[in-house]
């Protein structure tokens, strides 16, 4: 009697904890997010995203965030054209730990450098979209708003 007792217990403990491991495995997943940013006139609505994504979150250590940008949004982040108010928030949202990726491909296009952008950018060597595709591969939740 005590045998199918034990046996009947451990039958409905089992799948529980096969249900509540996947929802815990997908966690570290969750807090990390990659925006996409092409269209220049989007530039500030994105930041503002951002910042309150990591404000939402309960700060810049609870999620991980990168912004990967190309094409004409690129031209915001040009240190020769960016207003102070740029700047300020790019250098605050990069202290906050946002990793900024330019694309290559928009780089060349627009004929800039990494030193003709707002100081706390990367290159994404291979270009935006592949970098995109490489941080959602890495569990990243894209986000294109």
């Amino acid at each position: 009697m005590l045998r199918r007792t034990l046996l009947q217990l451990a039958c409905v403990t089992v799948p529980m904890v096969r249900i509540v491991e996947p929802a815990r495995a997908a966690t570290p997943d969750a807090a990390k997010v990659v925006y996409h940013l092409a269209d220049l006139d989007k530039v500030d609505f994105v930041l503002g995203n951002i910042r309150n994504h990591f404000s939402g979150m309960g700060g810049p250590d609870k999620v991980t965030i990168a912004l990967v940008v190309h094409g004409p949004a690129l031209k915001a982040f040009h240190s020769a054209e960016a207003s102070p108010d740029m700047s300020k928030r790019t250098d605050e949202l990069s202290k906050s730990g946002l990793q900024l990726n330019a694309c290559i491909n928009s780089m060349r296009a627009q004929n800039v450098t990494l030193t003709d952008l707002l100081p706390g950018f990367i290159v994404a060597d291979k270009g935006g979209v592949v970098r995109l595709a490489e941080l959602q591969g890495q569990g990243y939740a894209y986000l294109r708003p």
